[in-house]
């Protein structure tokens, strides 16, 4: 008796094991079995434009619209700061660091950056020149709210 209660979930379980076997899965490698190997795809270049991204977000942290390659960012140094720092933008032209990153965690203004902004790349990423693996349907809310207001009956 046990065991008829046992054939329809062993035969599921044959099943997807055939579907897998098959490659029947979807896999954002489509054109290589999942028991091999693919050719590996070039690494993207990174965009190295010095034109500010627009942010998809209020709170996003601005992305790096340049090459930090080779740039030393631990205790001991800071590379980011040799343009960003109050007194280099003068001559970097490059954009202050916002004055969040002065503040501690009390909220109190500091002279200097404060430890727990000090490593930039915990939050600032650059931006490579590669096609998205996933469709993105990301509407920000700029484009939500005129959408809103332009349509009959929208905001009041």
């Amino acid at each position: 008796m046990k065991l008829l209660q046992l054939l329809p979930p062993l035969a599921i379980l044959i099943a997807g094991t055939i579907a897998v076997a098959d490659n029947q899965v979807a896999t954002l490698r489509p054109d290589v079995p999942l028991d091999q190997d693919g050719e590996a795809s070039q690494i993207p270049g990174v965009v190295n434009t010095d034109i500010r991204q627009v942010r998809n977000y209020p709170d996003q942290p601005p992305l790096i619209p340049h090459k930090i390659d080779n740039y030393q960012i631990d205790v001991n140094a800071n590379k980011c700061l040799t343009c960003h720092s109050r007194t280099a933008v003068d001559v970097s032209q490059a954009p202050m660091v916002s004055v969040t990153h002065f503040m501690n965690r009390e909220g109190q203004t500091l002279a200097t950056v404060t430890p727990r902004r000090y490593f930039c790349t915990q939050c600032h990423v650059v931006q490579h020149d590669a096609r998205p693996l996933v469709e993105n349907s990301f509407v920000d809310v700029d484009r939500v709210l005129d959408h809103v207001i332009t349509q009959p009956g929208g905001a009041d």
